[in-house]
């Protein structure tokens, strides 16, 4: 976790190491698997090379990740000049949190949201829908960006990022093995076994699966992490309480059109672009509200023992 005056949280640190390493250990597994069943059909190397095309597309959405989160919701960098509250919001906080100042962005959508993304603090960018703007307080925006900036700090978006590796190759050689079966392949030290087709489509699945529901149980926490951090920065934590009900109620408002363009950023959202769906399962991104709103309640609870 970054330096600053966030507070710390060594539950984040010890899940994001523990993912990371469950997973590199899975990714190798999953090499090692592969080296074995191409290996017997005469194409150890053949493993090797998925390996790297699946390290060179999650290093690429790393590096990228701003530019691609920006480009996925149309979003548009500004400048203080054209949006001086935007900015003197995220001057103050970054200010009160010692760490350096992302780059402003908004999305011109009805969806009430916001997102931060980036491969370092330095290399960040905090965007804002224009349907959150209109919908929040100042000082529900506040808490807001509080929340989107310990994303930054946390540089849990690295973590997410890297941690997605095991699951893109795993992706990779599910599309790969369901070509192969067009081609009947099988190996070729015994005709009688099992087609390499099917070894493959099972070790990526059981690999993809594993990936995915690390990465969302992480993905849940750091959530969590986020709003705790966000709260304590502004003392406001009924702000972000108050955010988090008018977005989620905002999004029975919206198009279900621009609902289903956005879902792809979910896992990016302070909240998921969806309406009319329990958000209490494993495969959620995001823990549900009243988890949310009972944890801001407690830490409302705390500092108005501490209040003098």
């Amino acid at each position: 976790m970054a330096r600053t005056r966030f507070v710390g949280d060594s539950g984040l640190t010890a899940r994001m190491t523990l993912v990371l390493f469950l997973l590199g250990a899975l990714f190798v597994g999953l090499i090692a698997v592969l080296m074995a069943v191409f290996g017997r059909s005469g194409g150890p190397g053949v493993a090797v090379l998925i390996g790297i095309a699946g390290l060179g597309v999650a290093w690429y959405q790393w590096y990228s990740s701003d530019k691609v989160a920006m480009k996925a919701m149309r979003a548009r960098e500004v400048t203080p000049e054209q949006a001086p509250e935007l900015h003197g919001m995220i001057d103050r906080l970054c200010a009160l949190a010692d760490m350096p100042k992302p780059r402003v962005g908004i999305a011109d959508t009805p969806l009430p949201n916001a997102f931060a993304t980036g491969r370092s603090p330095e290399r960040s960018v905090v965007v804002v829908t224009t349907g959150i703007m209109g919908r929040l307080t100042a000082e529900e925006l506040e808490g807001v960006l509080a929340h989107e900036l310990a994303h930054v700090a946390h540089r849990d978006v690295l973590v997410m990022t890297v941690a997605s590796s095991a699951g893109i190759v795993a992706g990779m050689l599910t599309q790969g093995a369901q070509y192969g079966a067009l081609f009947g392949g099988r190996s070729r030290d015994n005709n009688s076994g099992l087609p390499v087709w099917i070894v493959v489509l099972a070790v990526s699945l059981v690999t993809y699966a594993i990936s995915f529901l690390l990465l969302k149980i992480l993905s849940r926490y750091r959530e969590l992490s986020a709003d705790r951090a966000g709260a304590y920065l502004t003392m406001k934590p009924q702000a972000l309480a108050s955010a988090l009900q008018k977005i989620s109620s905002g999004m029975d408002s919206v198009p279900q059109k621009d609902l289903r363009a956005s879902q792809a950023m979910n896992a990016f959202f302070i909240a998921p672009a969806v309406k009319g769906v329990s958000l209490s399962t494993l495969t959620s991104t995001h823990p549900s509200l009243e988890q949310r709103l009972e944890q801001l309640a407690r830490i409302q609870t705390e500092l108005g023992r501490t209040t003098p």
